[in-house]
């Protein structure tokens, strides 16, 4: 059962077209009680694995495996500080497991993890796997690229277009395992929303997939088939990496739990707090004047200069202090794991028509090829799924062409990959022995 936020949330991580292992893993970690949620909420991670002969792969496991055990296994600690802790002990484990096999020196891999819990949803991460958030028509990545070429933009040195056409885009500059100390990246909590969408990913995903693309399909699929939608057409586009995706919707608020809750608009000082002191200080000078005149009425000239000096120099210090006050601007406090700096970039996320011809595009290059290359297809479903996005399409009802688009290429690519299965299981024949 689901505690605190209702959520729909879906996984999948594919080997892609040119690669023979993947090095991708993923984690999903639901909580199972309402004390649970309270104390930890739900945790997702996406990890992308890094080196030859299925190193990379050992590495994002060990971490998939260790950031879950330890976040859900600590105490005493916010849940910024545990998550951070979590990655960092996973860091460990691989650097250590790294050291013990020279085939293993400097294994890494990256980790994002997102924990969603009763103050929002919560950053870890390290590397360039993706953090992303879609909301009301636009999504935001909302972790930074530890990339040579986001490091080259954020210090300036070269601008976003000299970056792209001059530096590799994946050339990573920070990771889990090579060192044994590693630097994370806490962002959040970011407050929810009811239909939130929060998405996970290796940059298998936007290495092929726009990122207003990303946000379109994620937006506006259940959660599993923009899973599928998503890994299809990093595929179709060259499927050059491992793709891995995680998605989680926010719903309405469970019973069992208070709401989640939202930032607090800035208040101003009250009356109470904020004019007590010119009261004070009329109520000094007003006091040292008149004990310096009584100083004076009772033959003590001296003593009545100072208290009458005394009040003018508590009147002059007052005015100067409202003075400075009202001319310097009151700064809001900033709080503990506050994100200072997502979302880093953004795009919109809205469904057009463009969109579904692109869509629509692809999907008729692939039945050609299926049909020239014979491809094993469940055919009567797949043309039911055309005439009723083309029958869609006709009446700009974009979201059931998207949907029945979804389900063709859907159709089409469980014929790609029993395809390829095939093929990857065909032997050479094997020579004959001479008589």
């Amino acid at each position: 059962m689901q505690h605190g936020r209702k959520i729909q949330y879906a996984s999948l991580s594919d080997v892609g077209f040119r690669r023979r292992l993947n090095q991708d893993t993923f984690a999903v970690q639901i909580a199972s009680d309402a004390k649970r949620w309270q104390e930890f909420g739900h945790l997702f991670l996406v990890a992308d694995g890094m080196g030859g002969h299925a190193v990379g792969e050992l590495a994002s496991k060990i971490a998939a495996e260790t950031v879950p055990h330890v976040y859900f296994k600590s105490t005493g600690e916010s849940r910024g500080e545990a998550l951070r802790d979590a990655i960092e002990q996973a860091n460990h484990a691989i650097h250590e497991r790294g050291t013990q096999n020279p085939d293993f020196l400097n294994m890494g891999t990256t980790c994002t993890a997102a924990v969603l819990g009763p103050d929002g949803v919560l950053f870890g991460h390290v590397g360039d796997s993706r953090g992303y958030r879609i909301r009301n028509g636009q999504i935001e990545q909302l972790t930074f690229d530890h990339s040579l070429q986001w490091e080259l933009i954020r210090t300036g040195k070269l601008s976003a277009e000299e970056v792209q056409l001059r530096q590799p885009r994946n050339v990573i500059t920070r990771s889990l395992g090579p060192s044994a100390n590693v630097n994370v990246d806490i962002e959040g909590p970011f407050p929810v929303q009811e239909g939130d969408t929060y998405l996970l990913c290796s940059d298998g995903l936007p290495t092929h997939v726009s990122d207003e693309e990303i946000g379109i399909v994620a937006a506006n699929l259940p959660v599993a088939e923009a899973s599928r939608l998503l890994s299809h057409l990093a595929n179709l586009r060259g499927g050059t990496d491992n793709t891995t995706v995680v998605i989680f919707r926010i719903g309405e608020t469970t019973s069992q739990n208070v709401l989640i809750p939202q930032p607090e608009p800035l208040r101003e000082k009250s009356a109470h707090s904020s004019n007590w002191w010119p009261l004070l200080a009329a109520w000094s000078v007003a006091c040292f004047f008149a004990f310096g005149a009584m100083a004076y009425g009772f033959g003590h000239p001296d003593w009545g200069r100072n208290l009458i000096g005394l009040s003018a120099l508590t009147g002059e210090a007052a005015c100067l202090y409202w003075l400075r006050s009202r001319n310097q601007p009151q700064q809001p406090k900033s709080k503990p794991n506050q994100a200072s700096s997502a979302p880093y970039q953004t795009a919109p996320a809205i469904l057009t028509e463009e969109f579904l011809s692109v869509l629509t595009g692809l999907e008729q290059e692939l039945q050609r090829t299926a049909e020239d290359e014979a491809w094993e297809i469940d055919w009567k479903r797949y043309n039911h799924a055309v005439q009723q996005a083309q029958s869609a399409t006709e009446k700009l009802q974009l979201q059931q062409a998207l949907d029945s688009l979804s389900v063709a290429v859907d159709v089409l690519m469980l014929g790609v990959h029993r395809f390829r299965r095939q093929r990857m299981l065909k032997k050479p024949p094997q020579k004959q022995p001479h008589d």
